[in-house]
């Protein structure tokens, strides 16, 4: 076998292939292990996978696709129109796609469909309510062979069988992962032969596998690991935005982040490139809307948040906080790592405002998820928002008819009326349109504190000058150049 490509990062886990995640690690190895049947192209939009074309009704409810003949599994399994029924259904069910104690997230958009296959390639879905954006929840779906699945029980390496690119070779829990190419990938050959993900915990403990040779790849830097490389060590580092919104969530139930005027005048108040200066040391960029501006749907004309004290303080005094005003502030110790000092930063900006903060930490990071989910923030909490899709960040964080997992009690009835538009508007461009007019609406009357984008590096042995990081910041094991 060749000498394999390492890749280190932060964590080396197999998951459930309908694990719901935003895991750049573990995405990682998704995409090397299985196919979708439909993937992200360079622009943010969907291009064929498994699936070589589709065609949706006009109520946005019932999508055919075409199949991808001659394509076989990891162990062998043709795969036909039963293993994508098969799949989809496994991925619906309320005991799947769970993340952070939040059960059946893709069952949310899934339940009730209806999957018929037309031939062995071709299916028609067909969805209980209209759902224009099906493709942000199938670029996730990933394929499986049933046969593998039914008999794997419990055994995630023996899950771990697709039609990706790569097959699993090894497997040691938090320590490594171990793939080999698969000859006659119907993307084409890839240019390493064989990869290894390892284990570095720490954005150091990648720069030192990376600099005594263990790495060929060190992913996560940040801004010193980025330079360390960078200096003549023969490595090619490449800064990426890291879509994930770092923002404070207000309980909009009660509380004073119940009054719109002190949501936008908390907005207002701060200063996002200095919290990116001295918080982050650099590496980040402020963040001005409730998704990224990499994000299908974001409006990067608009101006966004200039701080504005003035009228922050203005909006308070209206909102009858001329004397101040006290959130009891919900904060991790991690996740985002620097959760404490970002709440510091905050609160010292604010402080002329009259604003404090009494904060309240919590070290257990599933528990605080799960407390988050069941509303019990306090007034405020550190979180991040992680989907790449703006409409499932709609779905899950803003609409107040769905009270979804992340939702804290927000409710804007002409922003839930474009949502609703959406859902059946199945023109791409004028779905975006729909989506950039909620951005706006949710400048004007924000949910959340906006905070920043984190910007994070990645370290390729030798010189390649033209390759990039995918726009959703996954590294794509499919498009590295050779390393070997």
């Amino acid at each position: 076998m060749a000498k394999p490509v390492t890749i280190a990062q932060a964590r080396v886990v197999l998951d459930d292939p309908h694990a719901c995640t935003d895991s750049g690690d573990v995405l990682t190895v998704f995409g090397a292990l299985f196919d979708t049947l439909v993937k992200r192209n360079d622009q943010g939009r969907y291009a064929p996978s498994l699936a070589t074309g589709w065609t949706l009704s006009p109520d946005a409810r019932t999508f055919t696709f075409r199949l991808r003949e001659g394509v076989r599994f990891h162990n062998g399994d043709a795969f036909d129109s039963a293993a994508v029924k098969y799949s989809l259904e496994r991925m619906a069910r309320p005991d799947m796609g769970a993340t952070l104690g939040a059960p059946g997230v893709y069952a949310q958009y899934l339940a009730g469909l209806e999957v018929t296959c037309d031939g062995p390639h071709s299916v028609t879905v067909t969805l209980a309510e209209p759902m224009a954006d099906l493709f942000d929840v199938l670029v996730a779906g990933n394929i499986v062979s049933p046969r593998a699945i039914e008999a794997a029980g419990d055994d995630l390496a023996a899950r771990a069988i697709g039609t990706g690119p790569y097959r699993l070779e090894g497997f040691v829990a938090n320590e490594e992962i171990r793939l080999a190419a698969v000859p006659g990938h119907f993307d084409g050959p890839v240019a390493n032969a064989a990869l290894r993900y390892i284990r570095g915990a720490t954005p150091a403990a990648r720069l030192a596998l990376a600099q005594d040779g263990s790495a060929d790849i060190a992913n996560g830097l940040e801004t010193a690991e980025q330079q360390a490389l960078a200096g003549g060590a023969g490595f090619t580092t490449i800064d990426y935005l890291a879509p994930t919104a770092i923002i404070f969530m207000f309980n909009a139930t009660h509380g004073p982040g119940s009054d719109a005027r002190v949501r936008r005048a908390l907005n207002l108040g701060i200063d996002r490139e200095a919290l990116v200066r001295d918080v982050l040391h650099g590496a980040g960029q402020p963040l001005h809307g409730f998704v990224s501006p990499v994000h299908y749907g974001a409006d990067r004309n608009s101006p966004g948040f200039m701080q504005d004290k003035a009228e922050a303080r203005r909006l308070l005094t209206e909102a009858g906080h001329a004397d101040g005003v006290t959130f009891n502030v919900y904060c991790p110790t991690r996740l985002p790592d620097e959760a404490q000092a970002l709440v510091k930063a905050v609160e010292m900006q604010l402080a002329d405002l009259g604003v404090r903060f009494a904060v309240h930490l919590e070290a257990d990071r599933t528990h605080y998820a799960n407390q988050v989910r069941l509303k019990q923030i306090h007034d405020l909490c550190v979180f991040d928002s992680s989907p790449m899709s703006t409409f499932r960040v709609l779905h899950e964080k803003v609409d107040s008819r769905v009270r979804g997992s992340w939702w804290e009690g927000y409710a804007n009835p002409a922003v839930e009326a474009l949502i609703d538009r959406a859902r059946r508007t199945v023109d791409d461009e004028a779905r975006e349109s729909l989506f950039r007019e909620c951005y706006r609406l949710l400048q004007a009357d924000p949910p959340w504190l906006y905070l920043y984008n984190h910007r994070r590096g990645v370290a390729l042995r030798g010189s390649h000058p033209r390759w990039a990081m995918r726009r959703d910041g996954i590294l794509d094991v499919r498009c590295l150049p050779a390393l070997g």
